[in-house]
């Protein structure tokens, strides 16, 4: 029976990634002009595969020792000589928890895009594809109203192919068995974000962050794939499983790289995470991912929350037992990671985009990880990453479906000068948006680490006590610093957005939106309070017992050796409850009478200008680049080199053509074969012409006369014989 359940689970896990895909290829080649029909079958889609994945964690939760015995399938794909590469499924805890989460957001996003892109509403007066959709005018009783509408995406179906496709990327990479597919899923989220960055590409500056976004995530995925190829070199496998067994680590562990000192394992760890790097928009290839922003909102929850960053960690979660067998490069992993959380941090506090704030926020949350990694807190690094994706893709949304209500006082107006993303535009919220108002305070919270009622307090507090109670000083007090600027900017956020008085006329005639925007918001507000609660420490004072510490135990199997959990000290609990509620009140504080940028101390130009990177990167790469294409390539290279070489044979060739036309082309070919061809046709056509009269007697009279010829020769040449 049990043998039976592992087979027709193993059958579900290669399906889960199948109904997205469909649908990408369904919309792009048959119901691209049904809008209707097209979310039907993108979010139909979703739900699949959330099904598919909640059967299989259902499955998963069963089984003992899951990490020692987990769901595996694998096929033979590439021949290698005498072997196969085998690629395959695989379902640990890891994989399990990780599928929890992504198909949760996955179905959220989808569902909430129907609102966000104002199905059922006219399409726009002057709407056009490639720009966000501008409102519409509608007629009552035979008069053109006075007040403008929001008018549906002109590429609707579209943006469902795409984003279908992304979760496709997505779950190819979770689902997978070993390092090649995971690439593979991982490069299909890459090409997603390009499609999806710029989805409004007759916007210039979506064009721009799309490129953007392509090639610096590029610069990364190089190094992993350099990564990846020394690993098989190495090992001659990419199948998890086999890279982990001890024997295997002992030799990656022993072998030297002949590269600054590093073992074949620190070298390859170290190849891997920079892919990382730039997957999870570390420094310094972070430039990308405010950018971002440019695409539609349910771009940026998918990219920051359900898939693409979310990636970037996973990955080195799922190779730490790699990574860490090398000091050297969990150092730099460690250093990375916390230099991130606090830089990203502090230029979060100074930007007035409401989703910019946001996308800071989620450049220092992933930075929390990957420093957590770097000290070795495996389970609290996996933790934070399954939290961090349901309040983070709550705030994406929370976000838009402020900018959404924003935009109906922008069309009432009348003033599209006005940005419905500055939050010195809003003010007031609270009340026009009560539903969103309340999910994006829990999300804010849950981001902030509230004390124990959100579960962002529980995973990072998870964090900083893993760095404390193993006598990772700085990072520790990096993060800590870097957790008191989250409560801040988020506190920040959240006045300028909500409290208050509205600013503007656009704030004052906010509304609400709808349902299908407004339901994902209260289901992820769910998972931002109610799943830190399966990761409370067993010895946490008062809590710590009343709930079996779920996290620890299951995520934790995923490794060979179980990790030891932490043990309680005062020192980060009370740290964690300082640096959260402080953050919260002074954000609160300073920012409860501030009414114009002009009054915010924080407005200081080497924040609000993100340390000048982008410039720094125009000065050392992209001018060059350009310098280099312009002058070298086109005009030395190709003008003078190539082309100058190519002129030298000018003559010799000009002159071998005209000889062969004029004494091989025109006398031979054309003569013999075109026109004498021709001629010969022509001749024999007007000679049998003469015999096509249309008279039926005359036609009779030669069948006659060819009868008796024909019987003749058959009676004197075969029967006379």
């Amino acid at each position: 029976m049990r043998a039976g359940g592992f087979v027709a689970t193993e059958i579900l896990i290669w399906l889960i990634p199948l109904p997205p895909a469909l649908a990408f290829f369904l919309i792009v080649l048959f119901t691209n002009k049904n809008k209707t029909l097209s979310h039907t079958i993108a979010v139909g889609a979703a739900l699949l595969s959330w099904l598919g994945s909640m059967i299989v964690f259902v499955r998963a939760l069963s089984i003992e020792h899951l990490g020692e015995h987990p769901f595996e399938s694998s096929i033979n794909w590439l021949p290698t000589g005498d072997t196969w590469f085998r690629i395959g499924v695989l379902v640990d805890p890891l994989t399990a928890v990780t599928l929890f989460f992504v198909a949760w957001t996955v179905l959220m996003i989808f569902i909430y895009s129907v609102g966000y892109h104002n199905f059922g509403q006219p399409e726009g007066d002057h709407d056009h594809k490639g720009l966000p959709p501008h409102g519409a005018t509608v007629e009552d009783h035979g008069h053109k109203h006075a007040h403008a509408v929001p008018s549906v995406e002109p590429m609707y179906s579209r943006f469902f192919a795409f984003i279908g496709l992304f979760a496709f990327g997505m779950y190819v990479l979770v689902v997978s068995d070993n390092l090649l597919t995971l690439f593979v899923g991982w490069e299909i989220m890459g090409l997603c974000s390009y499609l999806l960055i710029g989805f409004w590409y007759a916007k210039e500056s979506a064009r721009d962050a799309a490129v953007k976004a392509f090639l610096t995530t590029r610069v990364g995925d190089v190094f992993m794939l350099l990564g990846i190829v020394y690993l098989y070199s190495v090992t001659g496998t990419l199948s998890f499983r086999e890279i982990f067994a001890e024997d295997v680590l002992h030799t990656l562990a022993t072998v030297p790289s002949s590269f600054l000192g590093f073992s074949a394992a620190g070298l390859i760890g170290l190849l891997l995470f920079m892919g990382t790097i730039g997957k999870s928009a570390q420094f310094p290839l972070h430039v990308w991912l405010p950018d971002a922003m440019e695409g539609p909102t349910p771009v940026s929850a998918m990219i920051h929350a359900a898939t693409m960053v979310s990636a970037g960690v996973y990955a080195v979660i799922r190779m730490f037992p790699l990574i860490s067998l090398d000091e050297k490069t969990m150092a730099i992993v460690a250093f990375i990671g916390a230099f991130t959380a606090l830089f990203a941090a502090t230029i979060a506090v100074a930007q007035n985009d409401i989703k910019r704030v946001l996308a800071y926020s989620t450049i220092s949350q992933l930075g929390y990880m990957i420093a957590a990694l770097g000290i070795g807190a495996y389970v609290a690094a996996a933790f934070h990453l399954i939290t961090h994706a349901f309040f983070k893709a709550l705030l994406f949304l929370g976000s838009g479906s402020v900018i959404h209500g924003m935009e109906h006082g922008v069309l009432h107006t009348g003033n599209h000068h006005v940005d419905p993303q500055n939050m010195f535009n809003m003010g007031g919220l609270r009340n026009k948006m009560p539903i969103t108002f309340w999910t994006f305070l829990i999300g804010g919270f849950a981001l902030s680490g509230f004390p124990l009622v959100t579960a962002g307090f529980w995973s990072k507090d998870e964090i900083l006590a893993d760095a404390f109670g193993h006598g990772h000083w700085w990072v520790f007090g990096t993060l800590a610093i870097a957790a008191f600027l989250t409560a801040f900017y988020t506190m920040r956020q959240i006045t300028l957005t909500f409290l208050g008085e509205p600013r503007t006329k656009e704030a004052e005639h906010a509304q609400e939106t709808p349902w299908t925007m407004t339901l994902p918001l209260v289901v992820l507000s769910v998972f931002a309070i109610g799943f830190g609660w399966f990761g409370i420490p067993e010895h946490f004072p008062a809590l710590g017992g009343l709930f079996p510490n779920w996290i620890h135990d299951f995520v934790g199997g995923t490794l060979t050796e179980h990790p030891e959990a932490v043990e309680f000290n005062w020192i980060p609990l009370l740290t964690s409850l300082v640096v959260a509620l402080g953050g919260l009140f002074f954000g609160w504080a300073i920012y409860r009478n501030v009414q114009t940028p002009a009054e915010d101390k924080l407005q200081i130009p080497i924040l609000k200008n993100k340390y000048y990177f982008d410039e720094a990167y125009d000065f050392l790469f992209v001018k060059p680049a350009y310098w280099l294409a312009e002058t070298f390539i086109y005009k030395w290279m190709d003008k003078r080199v190539i082309d100058g070489f190519l002129h030298i044979f000018d003559p010799l060739t000009n002159g071998l053509g005209a000889f062969i036309r004029n004494y091989f082309d025109l006398p031979v070919i054309n003569r013999f074969f075109g026109d004498g061809s021709a001629d010969v046709t022509y001749w024999f056509g007007g000679k049998l012409r003469v015999v096509q009269t249309g008279r039926i007697q005359q036609y009779l009279m030669f069948a006659l006369v060819v009868f008796i010829v024909v019987g003749a020769a058959l009676y004197f040449f075969v029967f006379a014989v």
